[in-house]
């Protein structure tokens, strides 16, 4: 169980980028929320919520350019969905590095830990 704060930035700084706040922070498997940061030009990033499971990826502070399942220029405080193996690769094509949240959770099809 959380009994601190975590500084979510700080952390995904110093784990190439992205940080999962999940189970092993808060003690349960029943959803979890990623923090990640991609720098000016980085492209690449591979977001697959994995089989049973469901997120939703919302850019702060910038546009990212998203391809594969989405092929979209997702707006800073858009949205979308992706569940099981659905697959985006997001990419930074500014100037300046932009944060992401993804927050996800356990589909309706059930996923045994």
């Amino acid at each position: 169980m959380l009994t601190k704060k975590i500084n979510l930035r700080e952390k995904a700084a110093r784990s190439e980028g992205e940080y999962v706040f999940g189970a092993a922070d808060t003690g349960s498997h029943a959803c979890y929320m990623i923090y990640g940061i991609l720098q000016a030009g980085e492209k690449g990033r591979e977001i697959k919520p994995g089989k049973g499971h469901e997120e939703i990826i919302t850019s702060l502070g910038g546009s990212l350019k998203l391809t594969g399942h989405h092929n979209c220029i997702l707006e800073e405080g858009e949205a979308i969905h992706l569940a099981d193996e659905q697959t985006c690769l997001l990419e930074n094509t500014g100037n300046c590095e932009i944060f992401y949240i993804i927050a996800g959770g356990h589909s309706s099809r059930g996923h045994g830990h």
